[in-house]
């Protein structure tokens, strides 16, 4: 790959997570978003998931905590949570809510686990993430790619 694209300078245990990521919102998005995926329909989907029983928040308890210690920290936001970049449809203030350790509420904890991949999935694929050649990133990757395939797992009807 290119000196000019950034990649050189990656691991590549970062180039795969880079890589799996890829793969895995992309059929993510296919399977459980039915092809468009958007804030709106992400939290369409996890109420939908709660009220058939089926939210699970529960499993993505290392996740959010490993979003809460990176984006929170000393009774404050992290310069980490601005470069989020979260639009008003990314339902910030309950993002914020549950990073901050004031929220524990199971169904705001899936949208904020969730909200925070579609924000890695916007920074990526629109360049935001580009703009620091992609470094550090491979425990954020590696923690989406888990969150993903458990959702996958669950949602993704992949026997069919």
């Amino acid at each position: 790959m290119s000196t000019r694209s950034g990649f050189s300078a990656l691991p590549n245990a970062d180039l795969t997570e880079i890589f799996n990521f890829t793969f895995l919102w992309s059929l993510f998005e296919a399977r459980v978003m039915g092809n468009f995926a958007s804030a709106d329909m992400i939290r369409t989907k996890v109420d939908a998931w709660r009220d058939a029983g089926e939210l699970d928040a529960d499993q993505y308890g290392v996740e959010l905590a490993y979003f809460r210690q990176r984006y929170f920290a000393n009774g404050a936001f992290t310069h980490h949570f601005t470069h989020l970049h979260l639009r008003p449809a990314d339902q910030p203030v309950i993002v914020q809510s549950v990073i901050e350790g004031g929220n524990s509420d199971p169904r705001d904890c899936l949208l904020t686990v969730l909200m925070i991949v579609w924000r890695f999935r916007n920074n990526l694929f629109h360049g935001a993430k580009w703009n620091y050649q992609l470094q550090d990133q491979l425990t954020n990757f590696t923690h989406a790619n888990a969150i993903l395939m458990r959702l996958l797992e669950k949602h993704g009807h992949l026997d069919s």
